[in-house]
């Protein structure tokens, strides 16, 4: 008996893995070799490809297309038509499969609506993608990243709320009241 819902339109191949409680709307497709974890949401017309995996309580919203090679850990919430890649130079007439290039994006993060994540990348834990970047190199723990190409435009808490740090690099979450420690270009939050 199946712990989770699909849609009557969804199209779910046959080997694919999805978690307790996940519910999974109007035409999207899981492929067979597709691993989708606990209490995920995904969207309507979402395509998860072969070889990709979803963590625990992972958001796919509207019109994605999570394409091989994209490793999502728990908690990662993916936007309303935002883009992965996965071959650098993509081509109709040359077949690239061999080329493909991972693409991590750690625990908590955020990519937002529009986004464009090019492969071979890794997004840090709790990072916030705003609408429209494009995403060109890692992405650190914390860093709001905006524009095209994006570049860091600050830091957010792991609530999403933008982190003001003091002459000393500490910073308090305004709405969770968690703290942080900004050194050496790196932040930490502090148990």
């Amino acid at each position: 008996m199946s712990r989770y819902f699909a849609h009557g339109t969804a199209v779910l191949d046959e080997g694919c893995q999805i978690g307790d409680d996940s519910r999974i709307w109007h035409f999207s497709h899981v492929m067979s070799r597709a691993v989708i974890g606990r209490n995920c949401v995904i969207g309507q017309n979402v395509m998860i490809a072969n070889k990709v995996t979803l963590g625990n309580n992972v958001k796919v919203q509207n019109n994605v297309s999570v394409y091989e090679g994209v490793t999502c850990e728990d908690d990662v919430f993916l936007g309303p038509s935002m883009v992965f890649t996965n071959v650098i130079n993509p081509r109709a007439f040359i077949e690239r499969k061999s080329e493909f290039q991972p693409t991590l994006v750690r625990q908590g993060a955020t990519i937002g609506a529009n986004a464009t994540i090019v492969c071979g990348h890794t997004i840090g834990r709790y990072a916030m993608i705003g609408a429209g970047a494009v995403i060109t190199h890692d992405v650190p723990d914390y860093a709001l990243m905006t524009g095209n190409p994006a570049r860091q435009t600050g830091w957010v808490s792991e609530a999403g709320c933008r982190l003001d740090f003091d002459e000393k690099g500490f910073a308090d979450c305004p709405e969770s009241g968690q703290k942080y420690r900004l050194s050496d270009d790196h932040v930490k939050r502090i148990e």
